[in-house]
């Protein structure tokens, strides 16, 4: 069987070496019932802890960070009201102190010895929870075995970022309470860590001795400096840029082998932290979604990934609900937004209908307009549809050369127009979808050359681009997000 670690086994492993200064005060206690306060003396002898809780704070990677850890040996790391006051008053001090905050729940939910007083404090938990987010400040979940009931649905759902123990039972319901109602087991594949992180619902799936490093690595990211950053200088653009014909820019993008998000994050990106769905159930292989520094300018990176959408799955609704999700922790977090258009088109299908598809096209168009965050769109490869023109409103737009946008694949406008596909060509250079365009017409801001294709020289083509998001992501953090008039005004 495997060993489930302690909180005390945890903070050793988590922070640096002699750096734990525990924050905890004895609870306290009063009106007790004598069998109740005997489980209290009988748990804390056995777990060595006053209550389920520990909080406190200590270095990790030499970074100071608050820390809040349940111990499952005190009464099955259930949730009472002196536990809940040591959790609030933990969350609050983090929040005054500036601090990212840490925190490691395990717990089988709310205390029944205390019943609906334990219950209610759910309530004041998450409001805590919600002004450290409120203020700009990291929240980081690592869900352990088992994490279950009103502990998973308060402070263990609530993480910029959350990654589960493997193996952990997670989830809201208790298996021996659904056996105990309704006299069947509950399906043991649904409350594992790696189902949820299948559905969307986590991040990842992290061993405890790995846990330093991720959390390091998110930090990194989420505490850059936002001001001040002195990038690299971006590259001089071609003047003028070879006046390629707009069908072979169509073409050109087209190629199986031109680089996508992942090959642009593996050859120009600082620092990455894969993220994974939008926490509510819903995954798109079609959607990359990280957080990520180019050079030392840090944001949230939603790229339309060409790997991810083939024939039988292209992009769908939830691609852009889980972009949604990305465009929310630019706002919580106070970082720049970058998205990737690179899609062959949205899903159309019924599916994508009965998913609500149009509206969330709608709200994606009508959250990038008035996120009060820096934006930043990248046009990177082929732009069809709605499902790309959700991803353009920004305060700045860069476009690779072979880059373009249009209402439709141009084979479908000529099937509307001329009833056949062999006015493509034509149907696309009418329509003024190239990059170069799209330059002209004010709606995209600077042009990354491909010398002669993206394709050609995948490696130094990305580095090129890298080096101008980084640019334009130091002059956005100085400069701020944009009004909501001015992200249309390009479009007028």
């Amino acid at each position: 069987m495997t060993h489930r670690l302690n909180a005390a086994e945890l903070i050793g492993l988590v922070l640096d070496e002699g750096s734990w200064s525990s924050w905890d005060v004895p609870p306290v206690r009063s009106g007790l019932s004598e069998e109740y306060a005997a489980e209290l003396a009988a748990a804390a002898a056995k777990s060595g802890v006053d209550e389920s809780v520990l909080s406190g704070e200590g270095l990790m990677h030499g970074r100071r960070v608050a820390v809040v850890v349940g111990e499952f040996g005190f009464l099955a790391g259930s949730i009472g009201r002196a536990s809940a006051d040591r959790l609030v008053a933990a969350i609050e001090r983090a929040t005054s102190e500036g601090l990212p905050l840490l925190a490691a729940p395990v717990s089988g939910g709310t205390r029944m010895q205390e019943g609906t007083p334990a219950f209610v404090q759910m309530v004041r938990i998450s409001a805590a929870v919600a002004a450290h987010k409120a203020a700009g400040l990291p929240y980081l979940v690592y869900l352990r075995h088992p994490t279950t009931g009103g502990v998973m649905a308060s402070w263990g759902s609530l993480g910029h970022v959350t990654v589960a123990e493997p193996g952990a039972l997670v989830g809201f319901l208790g298996p021996r309470v659904y056996s105990a109602l309704y006299g069947k087991e509950f399906p043991a594949d649904v409350q594992t860590s790696e189902n949820l992180y299948a559905r969307g619902i986590i991040d990842a799936v992290v061993p405890p001795e790995e846990i330093a490093g991720i959390l390091d690595r998110a930090l990194t990211i989420l505490l850059a400096p936002r001001h001040g950053i002195k990038p690299v200088p971006a590259p001089v653009p071609l003047t003028p840029l070879p006046d390629v014909e707009t069908w072979d820019a169509v073409t050109r993008s087209r190629r199986p082998d031109r680089p996508g998000v992942r090959r642009l994050l593996k050859y120009a990106a600082t620092d990455v932290v894969p993220l994974n769905g939008t926490g509510q159930g819903e995954h798109d292989p079609g959607l990359l979604i990280a957080l990520v520094r180019f050079g030392e300018a840090p944001c949230v990176f939603l790229g339309q990934d060409r790997r991810g959408q083939t024939a039988d799955h292209p992009m769908g609704p939830e691609a852009l609900r889980e972009a949604r999700r990305g465009m929310r922790l630019a706002s919580e977090l106070g970082l720049p937004l970058v998205t990737v258009i690179d899609t062959q088109g949205a899903a159309l299908s019924p599916e994508a209908e009965n998913g609500g598809l149009a509206g969330e096209i709608a709200r994606s168009l009508a959250d990038l307009v008035t996120l009060d965050a820096p934006t930043l769109c990248l046009m990177l490869g082929e732009g069809n549809g709605g499902g790309a023109l959700a991803f353009l409103p920004a305060d700045r737009v860069v476009a690779a050369q072979h880059a373009w946008l249009s209402p439709l694949p141009p084979e479908g406008a000529s099937a509307i127009v001329h009833r056949d596909l062999d006015h493509a060509p034509e149907m696309a250079r009418q329509q003024r979808v190239r990059a170069l365009d799209l330059a002209e017409l004010g709606i995209v801001d600077r042009i990354v050359a491909e010398l002669p294709d993206a394709a050609d020289e995948p490696e130094a083509f990305c580095q090129r681009v890298g080096s101008v998001l980084e640019h334009e992501l130091a002059a956005l953090l100085e400069a701020g997000p944009g009004s909501p008039a001015d992200r249309a005004a390009r479009y007028i």
